[in-house]
């Protein structure tokens, strides 16, 4: 009774593994590669030629923003990647499974050290973009009442509103969360074909495959009903291909956020829910497929 007690669900067993994992991960290369170059990017991005107040927070939000997306969905498939084929190759993940420890256990603490160094990536770009950001609303703003020092006070007053509104706003930390979703969704996912592939070159290609493929199904969807005659058979297939594959293109709020549009809450926890729904899943997949798996 008490063996199977101790072999029971553990978080203090999965937070170790989880700790462990995002140290092995934070001394990978690839990490530091990637950040660097997400963080020039940011950077840079304040050296921009100068348009008007509005097009410049634009193409920022638009560089930054995109930036994040980008390099944090490939460290989510590159850093996942790895993980099981090299503890196999290490012979890490026989000594760990030697142990009391469940393969449930193991993959969640595999992911959760990937969720955390996704976390600490996207939180480290998030508070590189925002000072450029703040910086650059408070260069405008002092520069616009210099300029217009002696203008009315409800021009000046709305030409500060105007300033606020189009630089830092609450919506920027939703498009923040809405790509860490994502980069969960892809981690998990990666995690999944890592369980049966036989190498991280392999994984790596497959979820490069998926990636486009998420991206471009929505367009594919709707040209398709559209365009063509789609029987129940097409229906059918899009549906099973909308569920396997997930719709990455739901991800993308960036236009919105660049463009100045409220995210509706509405839509805001509808995306939360999708990127929850597939990291179950897919997390509950690969756990199928690895207590399937021998070792």
């Amino acid at each position: 009774m008490s063996e199977r007690l101790y072999r029971g669900f553990s978080p203090a067993r999965i937070f170790a593994i989880s700790i462990n994992t995002l140290i092995e991960l934070t001394r990978q290369k690839a990490f530091y590669v990637l950040l660097i170059f997400a963080l020039l990017l940011i950077g840079c991005s304040v050296f921009m030629a100068r348009f008007t107040f509005q097009q410049e927070f634009q193409i920022l939000k638009d560089i930054s923003l995109g930036a994040m997306s980008i390099f944090s969905s490939l460290l989510a498939i590159v850093a996942t990647a790895r993980l099981i084929p090299q503890d196999i190759e290490d012979r890490t993940v026989y000594t760990i499974l030697a142990k009391p420890v469940p393969r449930f256990e193991y993959l969640l603490g595999k992911l959760f050290g990937v969720l955390l160094l996704l976390a600490i990536n996207i939180a480290l770009m998030s508070a590189l973009f925002v000072v450029v950001l703040y910086v650059r609303e408070r260069t405008v703003l002092n520069e616009t009442l210099r300029q217009m020092s002696r203008a009315p006070g409800e021009q000046l007053d709305a030409a500060v509103n105007a300033i606020r509104a189009a630089g830092l706003n609450i919506d920027i930390l939703t498009g923040v969360a809405v790509i860490y979703l994502k980069a969960c969704l892809l981690a998990a996912l990666t995690l999944f074909v890592s369980t049966f592939a036989t190498t991280n070159i392999f994984t790596v290609v497959v979820m490069v495959f998926v990636y486009f493929i998420g991206h471009l199904q929505a367009t594919a969807r709707e040209y398709w009903l559209e365009y063509q005659s789609a029987g129940w058979v097409a229906r059918t297939f899009l549906a099973i291909v909308a569920l396997i594959f997930p719709d990455l293109q739901a991800f993308n709020l960036v236009d919105e956020i660049v463009a100045g549009v409220a995210i509706p809450l509405a839509l805001l926890a509808k995306t939360a829910l999708l990127g929850i729904f597939y990291t179950a899943i897919y997390t509950l997949a690969a756990t199928f497929v690895f207590y399937g798996k021998e070792l």
